[in-house]
């Protein structure tokens, strides 16, 4: 085989293994956004049966304010979840875990925790997946193959040919 052909082959492989790493990142980023906003809908649900919002619970500044205003013997600081409010944290709610059709019974204040961290980790996976997109479809771009050149279904039948044996 000519030399020039081995490196235009060669070239083709290295596209090729870099459109299928976009491709597979891009499905990821949609199955994680599906999780986050199932998150996201878990977690107002929850504030929807506390009766709050993210702004609706005094601050703890504000708790303590009222606190010495009262003159009462209680202790400075008095932590109010975000989310809990003046809800019975140590109430039970029933909560499907992630990646598992287990349904169990868990104090409030425990689930929306566990969900808000789920969502904190979903948010930074989310941001370092679409950095990656970024920085491949440049890599990708930077070799000449997109532009007006090579539309993206070009692209999509090269990811998805397959040698068939003869």
């Amino acid at each position: 085989m000519d030399e020039s052909m081995k490196q235009l082959q060669q070239g083709l492989i290295e596209i090729e293994i870099e459109a299928e790493n976009v491709l597979l990142a891009r499905h990821q980023l949609v199955e994680n956004d599906r999780v986050r906003n199932g998150n996201r809908e878990a977690l107002t649900a929850l504030r929807k049966r506390a009766r709050t919002t993210k702004t609706s619970v005094p601050s703890p500044f504000e708790s303590i304010m009222k606190e010495i205003e009262q003159l009462e013997s209680r202790p400075l600081v008095k932590e109010v979840c975000a989310t809990c409010g003046n809800h019975d944290s140590r109430e039970n709610t029933w909560m499907m875990f992630p990646g598992t059709d287990v349904f169990a019974r868990i104090p409030f204040h425990a689930a929306h925790s566990i969900l808000e961290k789920d969502q904190e980790r979903l948010d930074y996976d989310a941001k370092k997946l679409q950095s990656y997109l970024k920085e491949k479809s440049f890599l990708i771009s930077e070799k000449g193959v997109l532009a007006d050149k090579i539309s993206p279904g070009i692209i999509r039948s090269l990811v998805t040919l397959t040698d068939k044996p003869k």
